[in-house]
């Protein structure tokens, strides 16, 4: 295959990937969160360094719909927040791709991150990766239930039940 048929086949494959994220503004809008064609390019580029970083292939526009529209009804997502937030949990998304060894599908995974967002994590992307995906992964590593959840890590909440 030339070289200019590479480039134009990656050309058409990134245009189909822009195209079907700004498709999900149809949606997200009535959230009233949308993305332009700018935003759509910079979440494509960061799902493939995390895909580069972290060894792993993917085809068409992957998951970077899926995350939209499962995190787009959010309460702890506005317009000020909305285009760094998908960038961190894109990137967090194919962490623990990896992390889970695939012992779970990435509608299970995006379903997991968005419970644990908007439930226990209260919104924060901190403690989503730090507590709740890791929880998840060494679950998963160690054949215990996904929710699982080990007394020991609970120790450091402090009185007020903040950590």
């Amino acid at each position: 295959m030339s070289f200019e048929l590479i480039s134009t086949f990656s050309f058409l494959i990134q245009k189909q990937a822009v195209d079907e994220i700004v498709k999900c503004n149809e949606y997200t809008s009535k959230f009233g969160l949308t993305l332009t064609h700018i935003d759509a390019l910079g979440l494509i580029e960061t799902r493939s360094l995390s895909l580069k970083n972290y060894g792993r292939i993917e085809f068409g526009s992957g998951v970077i719909d899926k995350i939209i529209k499962a995190f787009c009804d959010s309460p702890y997502i506005s317009m000020y927040n909305y285009v760094e937030t998908l960038h961190v949990l894109i990137e967090m998304f194919y962490f623990y791709k990896n992390e889970t060894l695939d012992l779970i599908t990435d509608d299970e995974l995006i379903r997991f991150m968005k419970n644990a967002f908007d439930g226990e994590c209260q919104g924060s992307l901190e403690l989503l990766s730090g507590r709740e995906l890791d929880g998840l992964a060494r679950n998963l590593c160690y054949g215990y239930e996904p929710d699982d959840v080990d007394e020991d890590d609970w120790e450091e909440e402090d009185e007020n039940g903040e950590y």
